[in-house]
């Protein structure tokens, strides 16, 4: 039987395997571990991917996130708005920044509803923290008019969305910071935790970089209390590596969904995430669909070989901690969808075979059914 993993880490890594290899004995000879310059490098690298004036790595896209909030220096229990659909670093972040997260609804492509945000903004408010889900901006255009207008703060969280854009503007410029992950199951996948900052201030730039390394200007002072959210240097070394392939792996992802599209627009029973248009340049990190059916579809699929997941099966707010922090929160759509999504394979090393298995299973299972 055929079978078709949801990631391939161990194949997208063994095709660098002899890079990464010599990298790690690179690594080990100069006993270049913490910082230095493979760290500058990658930095600048991603800052120009991004089309960014500066970027500063972290240890996580979680830590950069709670590192952002802590950029603002707002007072403790300042509200944060943001979404219930995302893992949940999108809100511990907040919790750590001692800040106080204010959950948004969704609209139909699982990003923040512009409607709800309106309805959510009070006197407390201090920070828009959208979530570029899964490779696809926020309405990050609308939700800076609102920000603006109300003299908000916004944090992006890209963390799924490297070379995502917006009217031909990468995510993560928007704000006063982009957040960005990369995790190994990111498009841009590390060895391990890894994230960065990207932001277009440079007092905000020069804060963040002492701010990763325990508040130090340098080796022998310290300027403030900090913490260690520091990246290591071998896991820079990689990315410098992963990088020059990230622009080709996203293209391969988008042939991908447009693959997919052609193939399952027909079936009444699924609806497809929207392709690339004017205003949307999406990654596809994951390809999400909503469909009838879920549960069956997923064990059809499995008996077949092929492996789907859901992002996310159960929103933040609704997680036994979520249950405790937000009493008698109700959000309908992300509620609604969450019983509906799944995740099909979209990775780069699909083969259209793979794809043409994988659509043809799906509109077997819904012609049966």
């Amino acid at each position: 039987m055929k079978k078709i993993k949801f990631v391939d880490l161990a194949l997208e890594n063994k095709l660098i395997l002899k890079k990464i290899q010599r990298l790690l004995k690179t690594n080990i000879e100069k006993s270049n571990f913490i910082l230095g310059r493979d760290i500058d490098i990658f930095e600048k690298n991603f800052a120009k991917l991004n089309k960014s004036k500066y970027c500063v790595t972290t240890s996580s896209g979680t830590s950069a996130l709670i590192l952002s909030l802590k950029s603002l220096n707002l007072s403790k229990g300042s509200e944060v708005l943001t979404v219930s659909n995302s893992y949940l670093s999108t809100v511990s972040s907040i919790i750590s920044a001692n800040l106080k997260p204010v959950l948004v609804d969704i609209d139909q492509n699982l990003n923040m509803s512009i409607e709800d945000l309106k309805k959510k903004i009070t006197k407390k408010t201090k920070v828009i923290l959208p979530v570029h889900l899964c490779g696809r901006s926020a309405n990050i255009i609308e939700i800076s008019k609102l920000a603006k207008r109300k003299n908000l703060h916004i944090i992006e969280d890209c963390a799924q969305a490297v070379l995502t854009k917006f009217r031909n503007k990468n995510v993560g410029n928007f704000g006063k910071t982009g957040c960005f992950s990369f995790h190994p199951l990111k498009n841009l996948g590390g060895i391990g935790d890894g994230g960065a900052i990207v932001t277009n201030s440079k007092k905000t730039y020069q804060w963040l970089k002492m701010a990763r390394n325990n508040g130090h200007p340098n080796r022998d002072e310290c300027n403030f209390w900090s913490s260690n959210y520091r990246m290591d240097t071998f896991k820079a070394m990689v990315l410098n590596e992963k990088i020059k392939d990230v622009k080709k792996n996203v293209n391969k992802r988008i042939a991908n969904a447009e693959f997919y599209y052609k193939r399952l627009k027909k079936i009444d029973n699924i609806n497809l995430p929207e392709l690339n248009d004017k205003d949307y340049f999406s990654t596809f990190y994951q390809f999400i669909v909503l469909v009838n059916k879920r549960n069956q579809l997923i064990k059809f699929l499995k008996t077949k070989g092929i492996e789907t997941k859901i992002h996310y099966p159960k929103p933040i707010h609704l997680q036994r901690i979520g249950l405790n922090y937000f009493k008698n929160e109700k959000l309908k759509k992300t509620e609604f969808f969450s019983k509906k999504i799944i995740s099909l394979p979209i990775h780069q090393n699909l083969t259209k075979k793979d794809l043409s298995y994988i659509s043809d299973q799906i509109l077997l299972f819904y012609k049966k059914n």
